[in-house]
């Protein structure tokens, strides 16, 4: 390790603690202190490599270190930066799970956020591909997808080899990957159609008893039934559930493209909706991990003197984190009609690092002859990268490992918080057997 990085080789004891994005500053949006910044933290990457088994961003660096004339940071061009950077799908893990650098450690290491920074920059000066635009317009794809003739030609040519060969070479979309299907009958016209609840919960320390469901897009155009068996749950158990109504994509997939203005335009409509909630005594879910992670960590970050961000980041929850909050305070319902036998659960990343504990193998493991089998590895999906034609393969690669316990525990069933994990590792697995989300296994527990 080279002398520019100085301090001591020992990882910080402490907490880990986050520093808000500086996105307002000037100096984050200059190229040199940019570069500065990132040869500083590949140089202390390089002397540590503990994260090697993480994504393919730090192979990617370290291969092009050991491949330099100087077998040091200073012998990679600045050019292949972006090489780096274009891996990393900001899953958190290296900062929350390996990185013994990581602030309040001199060093200062915040591996995703700088790769954030540079992604955000390098958006400023190319924009976005076609490709890279539409995958992360999630709401305009979603309206325009779940038109009900529309929805039905889109999801015959999803499954058609052909069509996926064709929109492989037109866009760059793998012709292997998983795409999700779009639904006419999407979430938002689902709970339309329900009468009001008459349920009036008790409230807890933690919890209120109410709860406004953050549908995210993925939830309402793509997988609507996990939403509505998360109402049926939540019902079952005396919590009256509201979905908040003209919401717009919670930010991830603009964030991750390094377009922090969608991101903000996003949460200028979103936030003022939740927080006007919040003030009503409601408590916020979202069905999506990656969903909650946005209002729980990166908004705050973005945006950490916004009072009205702060309050939706104290009221939202993960589904499984609030029912067991529930069961805590002695709320929960527990009269399980069917066990659900051998589960093989992954726990998504941006579930992981919520810090909230494994709450979704614990509530699962209440059911009676029920046994859960937590893979706390990474899946390699991240909502866009396992599509894009550059990346499928690795994605793949980095999946491996999931696929392979799912398929050496023979279990009844498997899935994921994120159900987008689950349909990589059903790709992966290339069987009949489907994915199912948690809250669904749940609801086939109540027997409701």
């Amino acid at each position: 390790m080279s002398a520019a990085t100085g301090g001591t080789r020992e990882g910080s004891l402490e907490a880990p603690t986050r520093h808000p994005l500086d996105w307002k500053n000037a100096t984050f949006w200059d190229q040199e202190n940019l570069d500065r910044e990132l040869e500083r933290v590949f140089d202390i990457c390089h002397g540590c490599r503990r994260c090697v088994s993480l994504c393919n961003s730090f192979p990617t660096l370290f291969d092009l270190v050991d491949e330099s004339d100087t077998m040091e940071v200073d012998g990679v061009a600045k050019s292949d930066y972006w090489k780096v950077v274009e891996h990393c799908y900001l899953c958190d893990l290296c900062y929350l799970t390996k990185c013994p650098y990581v602030p309040p450690h001199e060093w200062n290491v915040d591996f995703p956020h700088l790769m954030l920074r540079a992604k955000a920059v390098h958006f400023k000066e190319h924009g976005a591909s076609l490709r890279d635009r539409v995958l992360s317009s999630t709401d305009t794809v979603g309206k325009l997808a779940g038109i009900p003739v529309v929805s039905g030609v889109v999801n015959a040519s999803n499954r058609n080899g052909t069509m996926r060969r064709v929109l492989s070479k037109a866009l760059g979309v793998h012709e292997n990957a998983p795409v999700p299907p779009y639904h006419s009958d999407t979430l938002s016209k689902r709970m339309a159609k329900r009468q009001p609840s008459s349920l009036q919960a008790e409230s807890t320390d933690l919890t209120t008893g109410k709860v406004a469901l953050f549908g995210t897009c993925y939830g309402n155009y793509n997988e609507p039934d996990i939403g509505t068996d998360l109402v049926s749950v939540f019902e079952h158990n005396g919590v009256p559930v509201t979905l908040v109504e003209k919401t717009r994509c919670c930010g991830m997939p603009k964030l991750e493209l390094g377009d922090l203005d969608a991101v903000a335009a996003a949460k200028d409509i979103n936030i003022p909706l939740l927080a006007s909630l919040v003030d009503q005594g409601y408590d916020i879910v979202a069905p999506v991990p990656s969903c909650t992670l946005m209002f729980k960590q990166e908004l705050p970050l973005m945006f950490p003197d916004d009072a009205e961000v702060a309050k939706v980041q104290q009221r939202i929850f993960d589904p499984f984190e609030y029912l067991m909050l529930r069961h805590k305070a002695g709320k929960l319902a527990t009269d399980f009609k069917q066990s659900l036998g051998k589960v093989a659960y992954h726990v998504a990343c941006h579930l992981r690092v919520q810090r909230i504990g494994l709450k979704t193998r614990d509530l699962l493991q209440l059911v009676p002859d029920t046994q859960v089998e937590p893979i706390e590895r990474c899946s390699g999906h991240d909502g866009t990268y396992a599509v894009k034609q550059e990346f499928h393969d690795i994605s793949m690669k980095i999946a491996r490992p999931v696929v392979t316990r799912v398929e050496k525990m023979d279990a009844d069933h498997y899935g994921s918080d994120c159900p987008m994990a689950g349909h990589q590792i059903e790709n992966g697995l290339g069987k009949e057997m489907h994915p199912e989300h948690p809250m669904t296994l749940l609801r086939k527990a109540y027997g409701i």
